[in-house]
């Protein structure tokens, strides 16, 4: 079980549990978990981490099918700019690894912002914590549990 079905558990949160052969070889993490799963690509979304000018660790949930605006994550975050964070770094700080890390159950917590397109679905699907391992659930269970705000964050 991973801290992210753990933090699911405990909190008694309504969620699903998806998992699928990871191929080592896919070029998306996010769109694997997609097609595996036979799920709408706009259902699942991947989870990022950059940093601010200051060095603030945050964290940008947006859907696989597009990629995280930075600009607009800083403006969320009312900071001047943002830019991807160091791989290592994001590992460290959430325990897991890249491909993997899931917003949820993280090592540190960190400032968290939900693309707004999320909040039009009836679930989600983020990593559980591992690559080839899925959790579904609501928009507002994800916020909620992470303290996550709602943002223009994803393009395309």
């Amino acid at each position: 079980m991973t801290p992210a079905l753990a933090l699911l558990k405990k909190a008694r949160v309504d969620h699903r549990v998806h998992s699928y052969e990871h191929d080592p070889k896919a070029a998306s993490y996010g769109l694997e978990a997609a097609e595996k799963l036979g799920l709408e690509a706009r259902q699942v979304f991947k989870t990022l981490l950059a940093c601010t000018e200051k060095g603030e660790l945050l964290v940008a949930v947006v859907p696989v099918t597009g990629t995280l605006d930075l600009k607009g994550l800083a403006q969320a975050a009312q900071v001047k700019k943002c830019e991807m964070a160091d791989p290592t770094a994001a590992q460290r700080s959430t325990g897991y690894l890249v491909g993997g890390i899931s917003p949820l159950g993280q090592k540190k917590r960190l400032r968290t912002f939900i693309d707004a397109s999320a909040q039009g679905l009836a679930t989600l699907h983020v990593s559980a914590g591992r690559r080839g391992l899925e959790v579904e659930l609501t928009a507002a269970a994800l916020a909620a549990l992470t303290q996550a705000t709602f943002a223009d964050i994803g393009r395309g």
